[in-house]
């Protein structure tokens, strides 16, 4: 079976001028096959090291750039000029510097929910395993002993809650997996709503420091994001019930790992990470973190996503992430594309769908020095006439809109004020 095949990619596609593709990962199935069916020339190097990224990037004049795990900084992102599409093939996108990305006008996409289950999956082995102490259990056997005595009394899960911390797609898988073992959820997340944690069938938790002292069980899946830099430290911890659970499956960056590893030898916490602060990045590396070593923590290789099933997903939304930029020139799941802008003033100018009319409206703008922040212009059916809606900084002098309004193409030019959502 293939992950891809032409006709799912769109049989009317014709794909433009050879767009170049470095792929620095490793991607799912026939991935790499099916960019390439979209008409790109695709430079397939996924051992490529974070440190030699910028070298290929400027050697190879890449517009799209395909990352899972390979740090994409400053340097890099400014190595080739043509650059303007960076596609994580996955959920996070900590390792990209999306300020430098935005400052280049470089898209910056990722797969959203494409790897959830895996994920979900493998925060729950890390809750059973913690409860169960198994990696502790297997070091015992494998060592030639027997000590069924020290391991019979596990809490156990069930009538327990579940603290959710992110209740984005990957939380809200663990959420539904809590329920198969009788566990209640209460959840916390930056957008989180009492009417949508009712919607999810969760328990709306307004703050972190309460959602620690009502759970049993803590599991992290939080988007990265400066706000959540360090947000588990040592209140969090300090506010956990003694001999609770600890999951984190979503970024390093969440958590103080001196004040976890603190918690786990001073309150009998047990936590399970399969990601941390500081990385290797690259495969075989030493890896020698004090947090890995704490008894009672229990780790994994950042390798939540790492299923078949998963890469696969990913895989596919990758390539629809290039296609539908190829073919509209956006990008869907963009990370960097501002909330807003300081626009205040909508400029609507319907116009007859003639040459040089936009043009004509813009250089008036820029002759008044106003700013256009966004634009779409709409065309009707039959191609006759078309309506620009222009966000602009300023508001246009009557003058400079009679100016506008003069060019014999334009049917009619309104300005009204930009109310912002509070």
């Amino acid at each position: 079976m293939t992950v891809f095949s032409k006709a799912s990619l769109n049989p009317n596609f014709i794909p433009r001028t050879t767009v170049k593709v470095l792929v620095a990962d490793t991607i799912g199935g026939n991935g790499v096959q099916a960019i390439q069916d979209l008409g790109c020339e695709v430079v397939y190097e996924p051992e490529l090291a974070s440190k030699d990224l910028a070298k290929r990037l400027a050697e190879t004049q890449a517009e799209v750039l395909v990352v899972r795990e390979t740090i994409v900084n400053e340097a890099a992102i400014e190595a080739s000029p043509k650059l303007a599409l960076v596609v994580q093939a996955g959920a996070g996108v900590d390792e990209i510097d999306l300020g430098a990305a935005s400052r280049r006008g470089v898209f910056v996409a990722n797969c959203p929910g494409r790897n959830a289950n895996a994920v979900a999956e493998l925060a729950w082995a890390h809750i059973l395993a913690c409860d169960r102490r198994l990696p502790d259990q297997v070091i015992e056997m494998r060592a030639g002993q027997w000590k069924r005595k020290e391991f019979l009394q596990a809490a156990g899960l069930h009538g327990r809650t579940l603290g959710v911390i992110g209740l984005g797609q990957v939380g809200m898988e663990i959420a539904r997996r809590a329920k198969a073992f009788g566990m209640s959820v209460v959840a916390w997340s930056r957008q989180l709503t009492e009417e949508k944690a009712d919607a999810a069938g969760v328990h709306f938790c307004a703050n972190i420091v309460n959602l620690a002292k009502l759970a049993d069980v803590v599991s992290v899946s939080l988007a990265v994001h400066e706000e959540t830099d360090l947000l588990i430290g040592e209140k969090f911890l300090n506010a956990l019930k003694p001999n609770s659970i600890f999951v984190n499956t979503s970024s390093g960056r969440v958590v103080d790992e001196a004040a976890l590893a603190a918690a786990v030898r001073g309150r009998g916490i047990r936590a399970g990470l399969d990601v941390f602060a500081h990385e290797p990045d690259k495969d075989d590396a030493k890896f020698d973190e004090a947090i890995a070593k704490v008894p009672g923590v229990y780790g994994t290789f950042h390798v939540g996503a790492s299923t078949t099933q998963a890469t696969h997903a990913v895989a596919v939304e990758t390539v629809r992430v290039i296609r539908e930029w190829l073919q509209s020139g956006s990008a869907p799941n963009c990370v960097n594309r501002a909330r807003s802008t300081p626009a205040t003033t909508l400029l609507s100018v319907r116009h007859l769908n003639r040459p040089g009319v936009l043009a004509h409206v813009f250089y008036t703008l820029g002759q008044a020095g106003i700013n256009a922040e966004e634009m779409e212009n709409i065309i009707y059916d039959g191609g006759e006439a078309a309506l620009a809606r222009i966000h602009l900084n300023q508001t246009p002098s009557e003058e400079q809109m009679n100016t506008i309004r003069r060019n014999t193409n334009v049917l009619s030019a309104n300005i009204t004020s930009i109310v912002r959502k509070s």
